[in-house]
């Protein structure tokens, strides 16, 4: 009887310790997957399609959890999430550049739970995209040529030369700059410009490093 009694309390026992480690699964960590994108333009008919995984415990599993996360983009003017209605998926925004981290958390219980790392999206690509390439922003240098004194300035400002010394300055790429010289009893031409508008103004597109020369005759 005894005996009979022991087995029953053991398989009760081993049931109700099933029922609860059921009922007390939780999630340990999530995980984005891939871990990044890049995109060559600010196109939102571009997208990349982002899942969640859930790792929990009591018992282990592994549980796809991309429906059921909070999608997040730290910098949603370059990438947006669930983009197009579709749960973890990212666009990046039209015609806009740059780098955005997406992430995801989810309510587990009272705790809630952010994925390990965010997934880093790049938006890089053309000027006419908006985007600014890597590196150093590129340098107008400006030289004077010809027989009379005369100085030059810029919009935006950085050029504030007076003849004979030349002077340089960098201007983000993609800026447009338009140098204008003075133009009292002198005549002027330039060369390495993109277009001449008055015959005292230069304007030139940053892109790259690029040299203006300005001739002053009488």
């Amino acid at each position: 009887m005894d005996r009979k009694w022991f087995s029953l309390v053991a398989v009760a026992a081993l049931l109700l310790g099933g029922l609860s480690c059921a009922r007390n699964q939780h999630l340990t960590s999530l995980q984005i997957q891939p871990s990044g994108a890049n995109f060559g333009a600010g196109d939102s008919a571009l997208f990349v399609n982002f899942k969640a995984y859930g790792t929990f415990e009591h018992p282990p599993q592994t549980k796809d959890l991309t429906n059921e996360v909070t999608w997040i983009s730290d910098t949603p003017q370059v990438a947006t999430v669930n983009a197009h209605g579709v749960q973890g998926e990212v666009s990046p925004v039209e015609n806009d550049c740059g780098k955005a981290n997406v992430s995801a958390t989810f309510q587990d219980g009272g705790n809630l739970v952010l994925s390990n790392s965010p997934a880093q999206i790049v938006v890089d690509g053309p000027l006419s995209s908006g985007c600014t390439p890597a590196g150093p922003p590129p340098i107008l240098t400006l030289n004077f040529a010809g027989t009379v004194p005369g100085s030059v300035t810029s919009v935006p400002a950085g050029i504030n030369c007076t003849s004979p010394s030349s002077c340089s300055s960098a201007f983000t790429a993609g800026t447009t700059v338009t140098l204008t010289a003075a133009t009292t009893g002198k005549t002027i031409v330039w060369t390495g410009c993109n277009t001449t508008p008055p015959p005292n103004q230069c304007t030139v597109v940053m892109e790259n490093n690029v040299a203006v020369t300005v001739t002053l005759n009488p």
